[in-house]
Formats: structure tokens, C-alpha cells, sequence
């Protein structure tokens, strides 16, 4: 079971320190430096409201106190009519044979519907300078997926790199404006780019009132595979999942451990958890109100040693 979550505080909120980074530090990725260090990825608003990959690298005994921003867009929107030209949302880092793999959301903006998402990839030699793996992405709208794709997982494994993913099911009219359904299916590939697609649902709907479920964070234990992930009704929460395969999973929310606190950053909602273990200890960065735009914070699971 996931176990209870506390809280060790909001950890990044943008202020307009870069022209690229006003508002928002959504979907945040740790990737461990050295020691107790870790660089923290998270996605950025400039003022026409694209998206921007930076990062911020932090102490995880001392999180709230950023040791270094950067200066540089790590990901920016692409060329002009592409996937990307309205964002690049960095979602998942994977280090493999020296190369960091770091996935992302592509964003174009639509006319019947706000927008459209779809998977890139972008690799780094260095873990610092990062380029597209293409101008396309690598999972798009398909015949069987006509509407689009977003936030992932990918956990790369000597049989096969696998893949949980956003995948939206249609978009209705409430009250007059387009609202997006979306949950999470489950992809194979044998080198990280080419994705086979089954139709596998990995988290499916609850009910009629559950609109969204998104960002995927898979961990697998001895005994289980684990799963966090968001999910919305009228505000985003973050729910829990196990399963035995990573394909077939059970739905435990109610075993999550964390729910919006009394005031505060994470008042209103909190979602887009990343989960990772470091020094016998299990963390999670996540997101509160606004999507992002009151910034990200971290939490450790009790009584993991």
C-alpha cells in the first residue's frame, strides 16, 4: 500500500525571474546529481503563455532553497506549424547507455478545441544540452487515438521500455466551451522511440464525473508495481494504484496518503506527482493550485526505511 504522505513544504514558485519563466512550474522532474543534490525539472509560461523546460537544482534535506536556476530554456516551443510551436512540456527523464532521454508534451493551439498534445523526445549527450530527437513527435493522434496524447512514464527494462500515457478519449460541450476526457493507457517498445499501441487502458474512469486522469509515476517494488497519478472531478487530487504486471492495475485511492491541505500553495488541488526513492527514503514532487502557477513541493512517505 502507498502509506501516508508529509509534507516538507513548497520547494519552487516562479516570479518572473527569466523572460521565459513568469508564471508556473508545472510537472516536475527530479533527476539525481550527487550526494543529497538533485536538478528539478518543470515546465514554464512566458508572456504568451508557452511553454518552457527549466530547472532548479536543490539539497533534499534543505528543498526550499534553490541553489541554482537556469538561465536558459532547457526545452523551448519548436518551429513554426510543428507539434511544439505553442510548448514543450518536459514529463519524463530516462538515463540510458550515457544518453538522458527526456520526453515531453508537445502543445499546438486549436479553433474547435483550445489545444492539441502529442509525445516528443529530446536527448542529451551531457545531461545538460538537450536536442529533438525529431521535428515530429514520437506518439501522436492515430486512427484509433484520433484526438491526442500527453503526459508519460517510461520505465526502459532489458525485455522491453515501457510507456503509461495520456490518452484522450473525446472532448464535450459544457455550458457552451469544449471540455477534454482523458485517462491513462499503457505502451511497449523495443528502443524507446517506436511505440507499439494496443488500446490497453492502464487507469480507466471511475464514474461520469471523472473527467481526467494524467501524469502517471511508476515505480516497481519487489512485491508490486506502484502507480501515482492525478485525477479530476471538480478539482485535481492525487490518486494510487498497484498492479502485478504494470499492465492490469487496481485502482486504491483512498490509500494515497495525501490530500489538499487546510490553507495554503496546495489548498485548492494538488496533482502531477513524480515519485522517486533516494537514501532508504521515498519523495514525492507535486503540484498545487492553478495547475502549476503556485508552484511545485515535495513530500516524504512515513515510515519508509
Amino acid at each position: 500500500m502507498s502509506g501516508r504522505w508529509r509534507r516538507l513544504g513548497k520547494v519552487f514558485e516562479p516570479r518572473g525571474e527569466r523572460p521565459w519563466m513568469q508564471t508556473h512550474a508545472a510537472v516536475p522532474i527530479a533527476e539525481h546529481l550527487q550526494g543529497d543534490f538533485f536538478k528539478v525539472y518543470f515546465s514554464s509560461r512566458d508572456p504568451q503563455r508557452r511553454s518552457h523546460t527549466g530547472f532548479v537544482v536543490i539539497d533534499i534535506n534543505r528543498p526550499d532553497v534553490v541553489l541554482d536556476l537556469s538561465a536558459a530554456p532547457v526545452l523551448s516551443p519548436g518551429e513554426l506549424g510543428t507539434f511544439d510551436d505553442s510548448g514543450a512540456m518536459a514529463t519524463w527523464l530516462v538515463k540510458q547507455e550515457g544518453r538522458s532521454w527526456l520526453y515531453y508534451i508537445g502543445w499546438n493551439l486549436g479553433v474547435t478545441v483550445p489545444f492539441r498534445n502529442a509525445i516528443g523526445l529530446a536527448v542529451s549527450h551531457d545531461g545538460v544540452n538537450y536536442a529533438r530527437r525529431a521535428k515530429g513527435p514520437i506518439v501522436d493522434r492515430s486512427m484509433d487515438e484520433p484526438h491526442f496524447c500527453a503526459s508519460c512514464c517510461v520505465v526502459a527494462q532489458p525485455d522491453a521500455w515501457r510507456m503509461w500515457y495520456l490518452s484522450c478519449t473525446g472532448w464535450s460541450l459544457q455550458q457552451g466551451q469544449p471540455m477534454h476526457h482523458y485517462h491513462i493507457k499503457y505502451a511497449e517498445s523495443d528502443d524507446g522511440i517506436h511505440w507499439r499501441r494496443n488500446g490497453d487502458v492502464a487507469i480507466d474512469y471511475r464514474n461520469d464525473q471523472e473527467t481526467a486522469i494524467s501524469r502517471p509515476s511508476v515505480v516497481q517494488d519487489a512485491d508490486a508495481w506502484r502507480m501515482w497519478y492525478s485525477f479530476r472531478g471538480q478539482a485535481y487530487r492525487i490518486g494510487y494504484a498497484e498492479s502485478d504486471d504494470g499492465k492490469v492495475w487496481r485502482r486504491q485511492d483512498r490509500q494515497v496518503g495525501l490530500d489538499v491541505a487546510a490553507s495554503g500553495w496546495d489548498s485548492e488541488m494538488i496533482e502531477y506527482p513524480f515519485v522517486f526513492d533516494h537514501g532508504g527514503q521515498r519523495f514525492m514532487l507535486y503540484n498545487g493550485n492553478g495547475y502549476g502557477r503556485s508552484g511545485f513541493g515535495l513530500a516524504v512517505q512515513e515510515g519508509r526505511r
